[in-house]
């Protein structure tokens, strides 16, 4: 089968279409062709080394696709049914192995394949963050970076729906158009104006929680932006890893710093299917609109991740599946 691997640690160039051999099915397990994958921050992480990898290296976290094979054991999925998955860096392939009890059915009548593998990583973590990191409640001011992002949008339509104030960051108007759409009642662009600043002209006590994705370029100014007792939600490095922080710099305002991962909210397979089921729930009641930025062949992989890291695409970016 066709799959892209990397044979060493480098930038998008080192992203190369390999012949490999096809993954078979174990008790509790089932095949699944992969139709459409997701592309996401993290597997640039995975590439570039700021996480751990084994050489030769596979990509990808989220996919949707036809079962193909059933393994021993499986009772709720059946060969040809459509079904939506993460993955354990092996997505980006024409085929991938996972547990049966991770996949999720789709109805294609209601969520379209592409929708539902844009859909699940961004839309757990999203999920999880507002549930888990910090429980959104309903009067709530909360500020998202780099809300026009396809985890930032999901954020901002996510507190929306649970009553929030919600303020975010773009680099442009352009940007700032697709924010105020994903539910943004403030937008800041931050290549015009200081964030903080703009935050405490806006809430002048600052915000209860920022969920900041973008890491190294925007810390300081989220914690700026936080009001006492806030909480400060970092759950990613677009933009670079966040350097060590000195913990007496929180004390002035009693803040709360949280550095989550989603797996970490997803142990137990009871975790996985209550954020699932309720990730399933949003998208078919349209509360949850996922935007589809662009659709690339999955040799073009590397185009990908040189696209989504120049921060100029919106929305979410998906590999079609050969």
């Amino acid at each position: 089968m066709q799959a892209i691997q990397f044979e060493h640690i480098g930038g998008p160039e080192v992203l190369k279409i390999a012949e490999i051999p096809r993954p078979t099915a174990g008790p509790g397990q089932i095949v699944v062709r992969n139709r459409f994958a997701g592309v996401n921050f993290i597997d640039t992480y995975f590439r570039g080394g700021v996480y751990e990898s084994k050489l030769p290296g596979m990509l990808g976290q989220e996919a949707a696709g036809e079962v193909a094979e059933v393994g021993s054991g499986v009772t709720n999925l059946q060969v040809g049914d459509v079904v939506a998955y993460l993955g354990n860096q092996d997505t980006y392939a024409q085929y991938s192995v996972t547990s049966a009890a991770r996949a999720a059915k789709i109805d294609t009548s209601v969520i379209t394949m592409e929708t539902a593998a844009a859909a699940l990583l961004q839309g757990l973590t999203a999920h999880t963050l507002v549930t888990r990191s910090y429980k959104v409640s309903a009067g709530d001011w909360v500020l998202v970076q780099a809300g026009a992002g396809g985890t930032g949008q999901l954020l901002l339509q996510l507190c929306k729906d649970l009553g929030a104030h919600v303020i975010t960051t773009t680099s442009s108007e352009a940007k700032a158009k697709i924010a105020r759409q994903a539910g943004a009642d403030h937008v800041i662009i931050y290549t015009e104006e200081s964030v903080p600043e703009a935050v405490h002209r806006i809430v002048p006590e600052g915000v209860h929680v920022v969920y900041d994705g973008v890491g190294k370029a925007t810390y300081d100014g989220s914690i700026a932006s936080l009001r006492r007792e806030g909480s400060m939600v970092s759950f990613g490095n677009a933009s670079g890893t966040v350097p060590p922080v000195k913990l007496f710099d929180l004390s002035p305002k009693n803040l709360s710093l949280l550095r989550p991962r989603l797996y970490g909210y997803i142990v137990t397979d009871e975790e996985y299917q209550r954020h699932l089921s309720a990730v399933v729930d949003l998208l078919e009641r349209g509360k949850l609109n996922v935007q589809v930025f662009k659709v690339y062949e999955l040799a073009d992989a590397g185009q990908a991740h040189i696209d989504l890291q120049s921060r100029k695409t919106t929305g979410k970016l998906l590999l079609a599946i050969p």
